[in-house]
């Protein structure tokens, strides 16, 4: 799990790969995206990962968590726009696993990293992509992130707040790394929400 976190989480595919063999000081040629999961490259390896993942994405499903569900269906109650961003080319497959890919405005993911050039996590030209989308100065949104790589990232991004949450024990490596604030339960941030911008026809003439 320590591994996980250090090396992978969060991080663009073959750079989680790579990032973790340079650990167990194991050199690999980098490969090509179309090896087959069975050449020991980067790519091949990073592959092979993935056919697994997806292998019990499509058996299991995906764990949501229900905290993360309450602060995004609070958020959108008050007409928040949010995004979505993971390094991860399944993004969509996962949240239409977890029945939530109507919930988000913008998605920004391993896909758009490619097709735009972008650098992965962290970074933070993946929250600037989603920024920009949206419409919403960085210095007027948030980053909430679990991964260090992706606290680094909104930290570096120059965002309004960039939240830790704290799923695994590592509140204070997420401080360290740039968390304005650290929860372990999203549910904690329902009553730091902006109230619901009344329309422009309840606003009382002058």
């Amino acid at each position: 799990d320590r591994d996980y976190r250090d090396y992978v989480d969060g991080k663009p595919r073959y750079d989680g790969v790579r990032d973790f063999l340079a650990a167990r000081a194991i050199t690999l040629p980098e490969g090509d995206p179309a090896d087959p999961p069975d050449r020991e490259t980067i790519c091949g390896l990073g592959n092979r990962k993935n056919g697994l993942f997806l292998d019990r994405l499509a058996r299991e499903g995906v764990a949501v968590w229900p905290d993360a569900v309450a602060l995004v269906r609070a958020a959108r109650a008050r007409d928040m726009p949010l995004a979505v961003v993971t390094s991860s080319r399944n993004g969509a497959a996962v949240l239409d696993a977890a029945g939530l890919t109507a919930m988000f405005a913008v998605r920004v993911d391993g896909s758009d990293l490619e097709r735009l050039g972008l650098p992965g996590k962290p970074a933070p030209d993946m929250f600037l992509e989603a920024a920009r989308r949206l419409d919403v100065a960085p210095r007027r949104a948030a980053v909430l992130e679990d991964a260090v790589a992706g606290v680094a990232a909104g930290h570096a991004g120059g965002f309004a707040v960039v939240v830790g949450v704290d799923r695994v024990g590592q509140a204070e490596r997420l401080a360290a790394h740039g968390a304005d604030l650290v929860v372990s339960n999203l549910e904690e941030l329902v009553p730091l929400l902006p109230p619901r911008a009344a329309p422009a026809a309840d606003v009382p003439h002058a």
